[in-house]
């Protein structure tokens, strides 16, 4: 009697648990490093600056490819790195802390040694910005900004405290130019802004020379277009 035998199915060598288990988590932080490096990268709200568009904590979106000629549009929300003109003092990390941030600094996943800032866009290269008309409003390139995103703005009183009375309005500024490859940026909640032009404030007339700093176009990281965290602060930028 003749027979056949089935010819014996190979065996896949199974990975053990744990290590399945640890490629995946490799695998899921390499894809959310790439997006976040190329496309979509998320930032934690660091100050009251942009209240109420922008609560201290807020996780928000943003789109790293916003910009790919570096020419953010007026009256965007930006996240720029800060410069040596905007660079805060950082505590010394413990040895903790320094894996956390090397991890960031590595991947751009949580906390790095970047400092990232949030501001709204309010004079490109080249526009000069004043502050204020009779009513009170900032002025770029001789046009009054209807800014109905403004919190707690600086005391402004028309005929009382303004940039003509005896003792001017901090509110007022400028002008200010905007050099090449730069833009001036503002915080939503005025009165709490350490922004382009907090050392110009309660200065008006001639043009103001150095007293501004700006950002540049290459420390821009991209445009903010939503909040996802927490679900109250839902919504686009």
């Amino acid at each position: 009697m003749t027979g056949t035998t089935a010819a014996a199915e190979p065996k896949h060598a199974r990975l053990p648990g744990w290590l399945a288990v640890l490629l995946n988590v490799a695998v899921a932080i390499i894809v959310v490093a790439v997006v976040q490096a190329f496309w979509v990268k998320v930032y934690s709200v660091p100050s009251g600056s942009m209240e109420n568009t922008l609560e201290i904590g807020d996780r928000m979106l943003v789109n790293r490819t916003a910009y790919p000629d570096g020419r953010a549009e007026q009256q965007d929300v930006v996240v720029f790195n800060a410069n040596e003109d905007w660079a805060q003092p950082m505590p010394e990390d413990g040895p903790l802390e320094a894996v956390v941030r090397g991890f960031g600094d590595l991947t751009g996943i949580g906390r790095s040694h970047e400092q990232a800032l949030v501001k709204r866009v309010i004079g490109e290269a080249g526009q000069t910005v004043s502050c204020c008309t009779s009513a009170g409003q900032v002025v770029v390139d001789g046009s009054p900004q209807d800014e109905p995103y403004v919190y707690e703005d600086l005391p402004f009183v028309p005929g009382r405290l303004d940039c003509e009375s005896d003792v001017v309005s901090s509110r007022c500024f400028g002008p200010v130019t905007v050099p090449a490859d730069s833009m001036l940026v503002m915080g939503d909640h005025r009165s709490n802004s350490a922004d382009s032009v907090i050392a110009c404030r309660g200065t008006v007339g001639e043009q103001t020379d150095g007293c501004a700093r700006f950002v540049r176009r290459d420390d821009i990281v991209g445009k903010v277009f939503t909040t996802v965290w927490p679900p109250s602060n839902w919504g686009g930028h």
